[in-house]
């Protein structure tokens, strides 16, 4: 079994609703892929695949990027009702989801990510590098952060960026990730939340491969009073493997964070140019240089014990 912890989705009813309220939705990148907003296509994907489970997450682009605060609760409360029904349907097929949340509006956010965890069984929440513009360490989401600490469960990031770093996703991505964890190591978030839990996509980021630029320049005047080894909080993040088949960037990962901290993660249904992703995905691991029992870690029993799952 694998469990594949950062598949993306704009379900049926969601999307219609999201484009209804802004028309610009329906031209972002992932609404216009047929395997993420049709869920037939998805299904026949994942029949070549009988023993990867999804975990579900709603795909970009945030909410907060194109309604105001009352459309996206609303918004937010579709999507997730939407999820935890394809859960409960497809129980061979999505082994959890993730809240969508309506971060323009922090309190409803809080409401609604209790609602969503506590009512439909949801095993996290998922959040963007930057909030309308406004970075992570902000201290209006510290709620979230101590919230999400309290039960448990993870903090999934999916980068955004402004048109300024726009690469098509490309290169201005893992900056903005690795932005964003820069921020929150900084802002002492492991400090206040010694056992909050932050899932990154693509490995994450550049933060393992900077990992001597970072020791090096984090120097005492750069560092807050009280956060005495930075980069050891940042190996406290979880981070999927949706590097699109390149085991040397897994390999330096791994050697950053450990196979603990490493989780299976494709960007499915989104394909490359030859293959789908979770094939290249799972032939990159396997193509690792590290125990099996290590591997086995990676594609699904991290998962299991990180969201509490019964699998």
């Amino acid at each position: 079994m694998k469990i594949d912890i950062f598949a993306h989705i704009l379900p049926q009813k969601y999307l219609a609703a999201y484009s209804k309220a802004n028309p610009a939705v329906v031209n972002e990148v992932e609404a216009r892929n047929r395997a993420v907003v049709d869920l037939d296509i998805r299904l026949r994907l994942m029949d070549r695949y009988p023993d990867v489970l999804q975990v579900l997450t709603i795909s970009q682009p945030p909410l907060e990027k194109f309604v105001k605060p009352a459309d996206a609760v609303k918004l937010a409360k579709i999507a997730n009702d939407e999820l935890a029904a394809l859960v409960e349907k497809y129980p061979d097929k999505f082994v959890a989801a993730v809240a969508c949340l309506p971060m323009n509006d922090v309190d409803a956010a809080l409401k609604e990510a209790e609602r969503a965890i506590k009512q439909l069984g949801f095993k996290g929440v998922q959040i963007y590098s930057r909030i309308n513009g406004e970075t992570l360490d902000k201290p209006k989401f510290k709620p979230l952060y101590q919230m999400m600490a309290r039960l448990n469960l993870p903090i999934w990031i999916h980068p955004t960026t402004d048109a300024d770093l726009d690469t098509g996703g490309i290169l201005g991505w893992p900056f903005e990730t690795a932005t964003a964890m820069y921020r929150l190591v900084l802002s002492g978030v492991f400090n206040d939340n010694p056992d909050i839990k932050f899932i990154t996509h693509h490995a994450g980021s550049m933060i393992p491969f900077f990992e001597r630029r970072l020791r090096w320049l984090l120097y005492p005047s750069r560092v807050p009073e009280g956060l005495k080894d930075p980069i050891e909080h940042f190996r406290k993040f979880y981070n999927d493997t949706a590097i699109y088949g390149c085991t040397a960037g897994l390999m330096c990962a791994y050697a950053f964070f450990g196979a603990d901290r490493l989780l299976f993660g494709t960007d499915a249904p989104l394909s490359g140019p030859k293959y789908g992703l979770t094939q290249v995905t799972i032939d990159s691991i396997q193509a690792m240089t590290i125990p099996e029992e290590e591997k086995e870690k990676i594609l699904s029993k991290n998962a299991i014990e990180l969201l509490s799952m019964a699998v």
